[in-house]
């Protein structure tokens, strides 16, 4: 047999076992659900971090430095 048939077929073996695991136990893996709402969650605290950024360059930005 091929070199690189060996390499394919024991990654098709990994991957065989790594399907039936999941099987076996559906709630090892986290559901597409949870994956979504955590990246929604990921980018809405993203989208606050930068309108606080935003604010606070434009707050500082107007502060006037030429004395009184």
């Amino acid at each position: 047999m091929l070199p690189e048939l060996i390499v394919i077929r024991h990654l098709l073996t990994v991957l065989h076992g790594r399907w039936q695991a999941l099987r076996a136990d559906p709630d090892a893996a986290y559901s597409t659900e949870a994956v979504i709402v955590t990246a929604l969650l990921a980018a809405l605290a993203l989208t606050a971090v930068g309108i606080i950024v935003a604010k606070v360059v434009s707050s500082a930005n107007n502060i006037n430095t030429n004395g009184p």
